[in-house]
């Protein structure tokens, strides 16, 4: 009989079966014993007084079932028979300890779930219990009832057990469907785009669901969120569905409870709540063992971010990015040579590790974590019902941000950032609604949480493009983000504020405009230099972009971004993004000027090409070619002259990327034609030749030659 991850059904569980943890060792006839009674103990101590809303019927009556059990178990424990059980009984006994987990976990998934969830899965979770009903069943017809001398009342109580179970037929609560039922009707109303009377979404949510606030309302919102990242996808409700269920349930949220939820927490900044668990955390702790699939086979750790290499093979990517640059060109795993160096993200095999990892509350310190969450809430087409819903609920929010009280103002800045995470759509009628002004008017605030969702709102509505003009064009619009940026309340809100300029940056015509903004160059500068890792990405890839327009190149020398580029260097997290930038800067020659002037930058370019990743070799070599293109005598000089770099150039006309081997191929001819070409550079002529029968005979570089990673994560 087999048992099975019982709720494979409702949420996706990559981990160990449930038999591996339930089946018991081998046990004498007086331990099996003892193990059965304080299982059956604990289910009757922990649910026989716990309060069911659904599945009230079919929970009660698997715990009357245990009830007898546990009768029936504590007379063979007390008495002599257990100590000479016959063989048949003691196989039965041992289903017995399988069936009483799954009861155990089935009623505690209905005790803790969310009221929605349950509402939503009626069905399947009444299927359970009948599954488990005829199960019992069955058990009961095969011991040997009459062979294990047991006292008249015990076997009595047994024997009617054994009628019950045969006559029980599946249990699906009327009332509880036709909950279920009307929930859906509302979702057909939005999917029409008709909004449901106010007095009929109160009437379900407060009087039928007894969901008495906004916290209880929240909770809710979150728990169905959850359902939707660990989904499987051959169950219903679809993810679509789930997504307009969430949105009608978060449009109700605010039109039943109003704004004023959290507002000390909100003060406080606490804005982050512990995720509810699927079930408890005894039960949790049994599936740690972390599937063999999701780990590096090179650290042999959890992967954060797996990565396909050229042979097909997944990695880590910080770990194989460092085997790599090691210099290794074959798999580690199969011992391939490597056909290139590029490193694919294995999606799909990230989003299984963030859903085990969210299912077993396993902490998964990666930024992609959050990205992940949204790819899954947009990975299916958003219904009607949804964007309608939506609708409603930014036009309830973007009111409050016009009129309400200030805790009420900060929560509606939380929830348009989190309704802006996902979904071009959403992105464009939030803004179309007018949310842009009031966003503008929160950057200023002194409530340090309503400034950073403010921020980070903006940041979300950029990536839509349509909307980077609409921020452009609201007046002290980008004055604010800068603002905010130089003197943020939290770091969080800096960081967002540089994202922002990068985001709204990647329009050309933009890039003047935001390094001409007072204080915004010197900002991002200081960020790079003194900010949190993440803070200099950010910052350094805001830098990179205002980079790329060659009419900022006298701002950023003045506002110290050249010197703090150079700096970041030597930073494995920003360094290639900062020999990028470099690389634009030098061509022209004030800004060669200012880098050969900077005592660090060529020797920090020279230590990427040592040690740097394939992309920071390229970016590298990049910047040095163009330095002595711009720079004049002075400049080549200090780079001819620089240590080591005949040995590192000869490597990388080899072993770079297409795109470093002609630029080092383009180096290596204005060596040629320097003076101590002869006394530096005599060593370049294989390789030389090598790179040169590749590569044109006239390096065409142009600012889409630097590479460096642009993206934009929502927050």
């Amino acid at each position: 009989m087999a048992s099975g991850a019982i709720f494979s059904s409702l949420r996706r569980r990559r981990s160990p079966t449930l038999e591996a943890f339930l089946a018991p060792v081998d046990l004498s006839d007086v331990a099996l014993v003892q193990t059965l009674v304080a299982v059956a103990s604990e289910i009757v101590s922990c649910f026989s007084k716990r309060c069911f809303f659904f599945q009230r019927k079919n929970s009660l009556s698997l715990i009357r079932r245990v009830v007898v059990f546990h009768l029936l178990l504590e007379y063979l424990r007390d008495s002599d028979c257990g100590k000479r059980l016959p063989p048949t009984a003691v196989l039965c006994l041992k289903e017995l300890y399988l069936l009483l987990y799954r009861s155990k976990i089935l009623l505690d998934y209905c005790a803790q779930s969310s009221k929605l969830w349950l509402l939503l899965q009626n069905h399947s979770i009444s299927g359970h219990f009948h599954d488990l009903n005829q199960e019992i069943s069955t058990l009961l017809d095969v011991f040997p009832v009459k062979d294990v001398g047991l006292s008249n009342d015990v076997r009595e109580q047994v024997e009617l057990l054994q009628k019950q179970s045969r006559r029980a037929r599946l249990f699906i609560d009327t009332k509880d469907d036709a909950l279920r039922i009307r929930f859906f009707n509302f979702l057909d109303e939005f999917e029409n785009g008709r909004i449901p009377d106010y007095a009929e979404l109160r009437s379900f949510y407060v009087e039928k669901l007894q969901i008495p606030d906004a916290a209880s309302c929240r909770t809710e919102i979150e728990a169905l969120e959850e359902q939707i990242v660990n989904h499987e996808g051959d169950i219903e409700p679809t993810i679509s569905v789930l997504n307009g269920l969430v949105a009608i349930t978060r449009y109700c949220r605010f039109l039943v409870f109003g704004f004023e939820e959290d507002e000390l927490g909100l003060e406080n900044g606490s804005q982050k709540r512990p995720r509810r668990r699927l079930i408890t955390k005894e039960i949790a702790e049994t599936f740690l063992t972390v599937p063999k699939d999701f780990c590096c086979p090179i650290s042999l750790d959890l992967m954060r971010d797996p990565v396909i290499i050229s042979t097909g093979q997944t990695y880590d990517r910080s770990s194989i990015s460092r085997w790599m640059e090691e210099g290794h060109t074959s798999c580690p795993k199969t011992g391939q040579m490597l056909a290139h160096t590029r490193l694919v993200p294995n999606r799909a095999l990230r989003n299984l590790i963030v859903q085990w990892c969210t299912a077993h509350g396993v902490p998964l310190d990666s930024p992609e974590v959050m990205d992940v969450m949204s790819d899954t809430f947009a990975s299916a087409s958003p219904s009607n019902a949804a964007l309608e819903a939506n609708r409603a609920t930014a036009r309830l929010l973007i009111q409050q941000l016009a009129d309400g009280s200030q805790a009420g103002k900060t929560v509606a800045a939380r929830e348009i950032r989190l309704l802006a995470k996902t979904g071009k759509e959403n992105r464009a009628f939030i803004a179309e609604a007018g949310a842009i002004p009031y966003l503008r008017n929160l950057l200023s605030s002194p409530n340090a949480v309503a400034q950073e969702n403010s921020v980070t709102a903006l940041l979300n509505l950029s990536i839509f493009d349509k909307n980077k003009s609409r921020i452009m064009d609201e007046n002290g619009c980008l004055g604010s983000i800068v603002d905010v940026l130089r003197f943020g309340h939290t770091t969080e809100a800096r960081e967002n504020a540089a994202a922002t300029l990068f985001s709204l940056s990647a329009v050309h015509d933009y890039k003047k405009i935001i390094a001409d903004e007072t204080g915004a160059v010197e900002a991002l500068a200081g960020m790079l230099q003194e900010g949190t890792p993440r803070g200099k990405k950010d910052a350094v890839t805001a830098l990179f972009n205002l980079s790329t327009h060659t009419e900022n190149c006298v701002r950023m020398i003045e506002a110290g971004a050249v010197a703090a580029l150079v700096g970041a260097l030597g930073n494995e997290g920003v360094a290639e993004e900062a020999a990028g930038a470099l690389a634009l800067i030098v061509r022209q020659p004030v800004g060669a000027k200012a880098v050969v002037n900077e005592e660090a930058a060529v020797a920090g370019l020279i230590g990427m090409m040592r040690c740097g990743t394939p992309r920071g070799k390229e970016n590298a070599v990049a910047a040095l070619l163009e330095l002595c293109r711009s720079g004049g005598s002075a400049a080549t000089e200090r780079v001819v002259k620089a240590p080591a770099l005949a040995g590192l150039l000869q490597t990388l006309l080899f072993t770079g990327t297409k795109r470093a081997r002609r630029k080092a191929a383009s180096l290596a001819r204005v060596f040629q034609r320097s003076e101590n070409a002869s006394l530096h550079y005599g060593g370049l002529g294989v390789g030389y030749a090598f790179a040169s029968n590749s590569t044109t005979t006239r390096d065409t570089s142009f600012a889409g030659d630097v590479s460096v990673p642009m993206s934009i994560s929502v927050l």
